[in-house]
């Protein structure tokens, strides 16, 4: 754990504390992009438990207290969200930056930046739990603006880069400016060309070091000014990173509240990922129950994201599809 600092791969594997990480330091590691990413989600994922207390609540609030954080911080956690959108318009800078002053729309370019989205950061399961909220990002800095920090714009820092046996996480630290000097040893989150993640214009641009996970393909720039994913004979594991967003509370039972219909507007079901850190997931039946007993005015359909698994030859594609559960069905 490298607190005060984003540090990219290279940077993160001259740290003495890492020396025995074995997927960090793997060699041949096929060339794969480095996109720039502009996020204007978050998602914040939880258990049975969690939901149940969020319904409770009205809210949002560290369950901890702090006592789970190293510093003994009261944090509410979120990530970014990226989804299609975000990843083709991450694709048509890479390809503008690359080749600059030529036309990206060219017919013979192919889609290729979706085929190393292959880490949980990209996918719609969940290693957290079954259930996630995905807010606006401005509107869940609005309520903590209002909420937190006494209507003063919150403070954005850099809090630390935390490495996993395969996961890299990059943590942005967000703070009521009253608490400035109390978190001044930590760097504010300035908007730097070359640094990891930062914030600009209501977005979180992330620059990702590792997108991939598990390398299928090998990025190829063409003669034509032309770039393409290539397929290889065999696949290489690797590690992945991700933005974490971290608000702070002083009052560990304050609650970042929102409305009731934002709530289950911003409300998703979601199955289990692969990797996942938590092993009480909750049965899609078990779900709907307790959905609509927290909500029995539930605005029509319980919507779930669900990966959809193809196979061929040598791999298993995990596409992502929205099903509807009404509550006639249940």
């Amino acid at each position: 754990m490298q607190h005060f600092e984003h540090l990219k791969l290279e940077d993160l594997k001259i740290k003495p504390a890492v020396a025995e990480n074995s997927y960090l330091f793997k060699a041949n590691i096929p060339e794969y992009p480095k996109p720039e990413f502009h996020v204007s989600l978050l998602k914040h994922e939880t258990t049975r438990e969690g939901l149940q207390g969020i319904y409770t609540d009205g809210g949002f609030r560290d369950p901890n207290g702090g006592f789970r954080d190293p510093n003994g911080l009261s944090l509410i956690w979120w990530s970014l969200a990226v989804g299609p959108e975000e990843i083709n318009d991450a694709e048509t800078r890479l390809l503008e930056k690359t080749f600059p002053g030529v036309k990206v729309e060219d017919p013979e370019q192919q889609k290729f930046l979706w085929k190393f989205a292959t880490s949980p950061a990209f996918l719609e399961t969940s290693r957290l739990g079954s259930f996630r909220f995905t807010f606006p990002l401005e509107e869940v800095l609005t309520a903590y603006r209002d909420q937190i920090c006494s209507g003063a714009e919150p403070v954005m820092r850099v809090y630390k880069t935390v490495l996993y046996k395969q996961e890299v996480m990059y943590v942005v630290l967000v703070h009521s400016p009253e608490f400035d000097k109390k978190f001044s040893k930590y760097p504010l989150l300035k908007d730097d060309p070359n640094a990891v993640c930062v914030y600009r214009d209501g977005r979180f641009i992330w620059r990702s070091e590792a997108m991939c996970e598990t390398h299928w393909y090998e990025l190829n720039i063409r003669d034509l000014n032309q770039m393409e994913a290539r397929r290889l004979p065999n696949h290489q594991f690797y590690v992945w990173d991700h933005v974490a967003v971290a608000l702070h509370v002083e009052n560990t039972e304050k609650v970042l509240k929102f409305e009731v219909n934002k709530l289950q507007q911003n409300f998703k079901y979601c199955e289990e990922g692969g990797g996942t850190y938590r092993s009480n997931y909750t049965d899609l039946d078990v779900a709907k129950d307790l959905v609509f007993k927290f909500w029995p005015d539930w605005p029509g359909p319980l919507e779930v994201e669900r990966s959809l698994q193809l196979s061929y030859p040598g791999k298993t594609y995990e596409l992502c599809i929205n099903d509807f559960m009404f509550p006639s069905q249940i």
